[in-house]
């Protein structure tokens, strides 16, 4: 089985989930839209694959808004049509975060900013816990999603819807596939002051993520295994 997952910058990678999938039987290719020298300059040029080619897409987290379109003007055109067009066709998807945000505007809903930004640990209010786990999943965003009208709810907290389905997609605003070492790379990279100006201890934030890896391991493999036996082979 061949996995197509989206990495929008060099510091997302698909980590826990990744690893799961691998686990599953998936071959992952890994493509990654912006690369390291166009982080701060994202309006690059980039041709997605044919989603007809992959038995299973996933869409990683970005630092960007996917409304944004000094940021990702163009290429985000691109990646709503794979999303799109692997939905028509019943292929599944994974969206993370950003790619939660791309799979709902894709489809016909709306993203603009949250009410505050969500970063670090926290737990979630879930209709079905054997599908999403209530965490605590990490959170690093400042967006939040007005689904499209055949999606259904399944996750929330006073912030923002945190996971849907969608035909054989599932969205989910927090970060199961996080790990130490991203967490570690978005801080290196901006995230520090992005913290200390909401009010978030850097260091705590990495101590926790740290001390949480074998939680956060367990709630990814329950998130990928209910995923793939339960949403991606959902009737269309």
């Amino acid at each position: 089985m061949r996995a197509l997952v989206l990495m929008h910058d060099h510091v997302t990678e698909p980590g826990l989930i990744g690893a799961r999938l691998e686990e599953r039987g998936y071959d992952l290719t890994t493509v990654t839209v912006v690369p390291a020298e166009r982080h701060h300059a994202p309006d690059v040029s980039f041709t997605f694959p044919a989603p007809g080619d992959w038995d299973l897409v996933v869409s990683l987290g970005a630092p960007w808004s996917v409304y944004d379109e000094t940021a990702v003007g163009s290429w985000i055109g691109g990646e709503l049509a794979l999303l799109r067009e692997a939905h028509r066709l019943g292929v599944p998807v994974l969206g993370i975060c950003f790619g939660a945000q791309a799979l709902t505007t894709a489809l016909g809903g709306s993203v603009g900013p949250a009410p505050r930004p969500e970063i670090g640990w926290t737990r979630i209010e879930s209709d079905d816990r054997s599908l999403i786990p209530e965490g605590p999943w990490f959170q690093w965003h400042h967006d939040r999603c007005a689904l499209p009208p055949e999606a259904v709810e399944v996750a929330r907290n006073e912030v923002c819807t945190q996971a849907f389905t969608v035909g054989r997609g599932l969205g989910v605003q927090f970060h199961p596939e996080i790990t130490t070492t991203v967490v570690r790379r978005y801080l290196d990279l901006g995230g520090r002051e992005q913290c200390e100006r909401h009010g978030v201890d850097p260091r705590e934030l990495l101590a926790r993520s740290r001390a949480l890896e074998p939680t956060a391991r367990d709630n990814a493999r329950v998130l990928t295994d209910a995923f793939l036996d339960r949403v991606a082979t959902a009737v269309a």
